[in-house]
């Protein structure tokens, strides 16, 4: 008998059309093998989620990611799904979005309780930092620059290389090319970035540069439960991450660590936070200090890393507190390990004696793995012919022969 009400569904919202976004059929699985009816609102139809077996429905996803947009998009699957639902969301922007509108949700949907600008507030990178000064938590130096001028002059205050954010990142235009995060290394790339706050839509922060290295990169995933007590997860360490140095995690490994529990339980409970959480933090090689890098007020795409002797993890304490059922004293599976094969093909093949999830392959759900491989071996092989075009001269077109047929017209001769 399962431990969750398998009379409440779920509905997953994601306006990120990322189709590698495995933390979504993390999710899926989760709820779905604990017997839950799982619905999925994401623009999922060219990802290898939507073939898994635990996805009762697919909904069409909102136009955009504003509030307005969101709302109207929840009340047509809210009216589909016939009975209030748990909704969980799985990026920024849902998550923000669904803070700001939870009394329009309700009585539709069970959302924790929490005050309605608290997700908007710990995702804006330059509040993190008031946030973590606040709390007494570490925090790299940050600047916010008003100037394109004033951006160089910061950077080189700060010293290079460093780090550039956009404050919310989730306002960034998909084909704008900005990243949310990038090393600087000159004060000129500092002041090119700043001129572009208009298109980003938020205000560019300039952060002293922590540099990685071996057992500096750590994670912490939990549930702050109805009371602001911090259930489920636990800290990991990052192990490899894609892009190297500065990316998501590819290797993930579940390592005790009183310090970054401290912390976690720290900045939540100073802001009275509730529901799903994920933080992610930097030692620094000089001082030993941890500083909190990110706070992402929703599952990470790693969650399932962290599914303890009872098989809780995060999403599930969501449902489950949400609910009214107890959540299960479980112990913490110390060493466990996660994979993302995409990114980490041969950590997949090695053998994990402390255990390990891949977040693709599932012996209960083996579609998915299949379908992101085929889907993998596309995306890279188009950008591999992107990098080749850009990369190799064009030709220039030889003179046709004398005696050869008639001349290529200006159409053939451009597609030739």
């Amino acid at each position: 008998m399962s431990l969750l009400d398998t009379r409440v569904p779920a509905v997953l919202l994601r306006t990120d059309r990322n189709p590698f976004h495995h933390g979504t059929l993390g999710a899926v699985r989760s709820l779905g093998r604990a017997g839950v009816e799982v619905h999925l609102v994401a623009d999922s139809a060219g990802s290898p989620v939507h073939r898994s077996r635990y996805v009762h429905r697919m909904h069409a996803p909102p136009p955009g990611a504003s509030a307005d947009e969101i709302l109207a998009v929840l009340r047509r699957v809210a009216g589909q799904v016939g009975r209030p639902a748990v909704l969980i969301p799985l990026d920024d922007a849902t998550a923000i979005a669904a803070g700001r509108l939870r009394d329009d949700l309700s009585p539709s949907y069970l959302l924790p309780a929490m005050p309605a600008t608290l997700s908007e507030r710990v995702a804006d990178k330059a509040e993190l930092a008031a946030v973590c000064a606040s709390a007494d938590v570490p925090h790299p130096l940050t600047l916010v620059p008003d100037s394109p001028r004033q951006a160089a002059e910061d950077a080189r205050r700060l010293g290079l290389p460093l780090v550039a954010k956009w404050s919310r990142p989730w306002l960034l235009p998909a084909d704008s090319g900005l990243r949310s995060t990038q090393v600087v290394h000159t004060a000129q790339q500092a002041r090119a970035l700043h001129a572009r706050t208009a298109e980003a839509g938020s205000p560019l922060l300039l952060q002293a540069f922590l540099p990685p290295g071996e057992d500096r990169d750590w994670f912490f995933h939990g549930y702050a439960d109805r009371s602001g007590t911090v259930r489920a997860g636990g800290p990991g360490r990052k192990q490899l991450s894609w892009p190297r140095g500065a990316g998501l995690t590819a290797v993930g490994h579940w390592t005790p660590n009183a310090e970054v529990r401290a912390l976690a339980e720290r900045v939540t409970g100073a802001l009275g936070y509730r529901g799903v959480f994920d933080l992610d933090f930097r030692r620094c090689g000089s001082t030993g200090r941890y500083h909190l890098l990110d706070f992402n007020p929703r599952p990470g795409a790693q969650f399932r890393l962290f599914a303890d002797s009872a098989g809780l993890d995060v999403v599930r304490a969501l449902h489950l507190d949400l609910t009214g059922r107890p959540l299960p004293d479980g112990h913490p599976v110390a060493g466990r390990s996660f994979v993302v094969e995409n990114y980490a093909p041969f950590a997949a093949l090695r053998t994990a004696p402390g255990g390990r999830e891949l977040a693709w392959y599932a012996r209960d759900d083996r579609v998915p793995g299949w379908a992101m491989w085929a889907l993998w071996a596309r995306h890279v092989s188009g950008r591999l012919r992107q990098r080749l075009g850009t990369a190799l001269p064009v030709p220039a077109p030889r003179p046709a022969p004398r005696a050869a047929a008639p001349s290529l017209t200006d159409n053939e001769k451009a597609s030739s």
